[in-house]
């Protein structure tokens, strides 16, 4: 594995850093031989606006913490969409809220786009607060590089308050049921 860029993106109160630092501490801990660095975007952007945190992974040492060219875009909102969709890079792999997302031309570039209603999954689960975890769930079953679904549960038993893990890991399980790999 080589460096490798992943940037969540959606509104502020989807849970985007939460998702940013579930996956960025899952590598970091349970991944043998794999680094991690997580940034997030603060600021009033994170209270409704677009807001991001990016998750860079790598088998050495990391020497720059930021994102550049992203290898996966995670889209939860129109605003993050058009704000930060030129930082994917040609031939990179795009995640989309399908019901809050309107792809343009600039996804074209994109090698592969998935597809998935998370916060519609979440709402039938209770909640349209677990859409952050159903996102994951969908990109955990549809990726091998970026970290395991064992890594992943793991760090959600332990730094997702106890009262919410066992709907958080149902909500997981929702996304990964909705793979599109083969």
């Amino acid at each position: 594995m080589s460096r490798i860029e992943v940037r969540f993106a959606g509104f502020g109160g989807q849970g985007i850093g939460l998702m940013g630092r579930l996956v960025g501490e899952a590598v970091s801990l349970y991944e043998k031989n794999k680094n991690s660095v997580m940034t997030q975007s603060y600021g009033p952007e994170t209270r409704g606006g677009a807001s991001s945190s990016d998750v860079v992974n790598d088998t050495t040492d990391i020497d720059y913490p930021k994102a550049t060219e992203l290898d996966y875009f995670v889209v939860m909102s129109e605003e993050a969409y058009d704000k930060y969709i030129p930082k994917l890079k040609k031939g990179g792999i795009l995640f989309v809220e399908e019901n809050l997302v309107t792809l343009d031309d600039h996804a074209n570039k994109a090698k592969k786009i998935y597809k998935i209603p998370a916060t519609k999954i979440a709402v039938t689960l209770g909640n349209r607060i677990f859409a952050n975890i159903v996102m994951l769930g969908f990109l955990c079953a549809n990726t091998k590089d970026i970290v395991s679904e064992e890594a992943l549960i793991e760090v959600m038993k332990k730094k997702i308050k106890a009262r919410f893990v066992e709907k958080n890991l149902i909500a997981f399980q929702k996304g990964k049921e909705n793979s599109q790999e083969g």
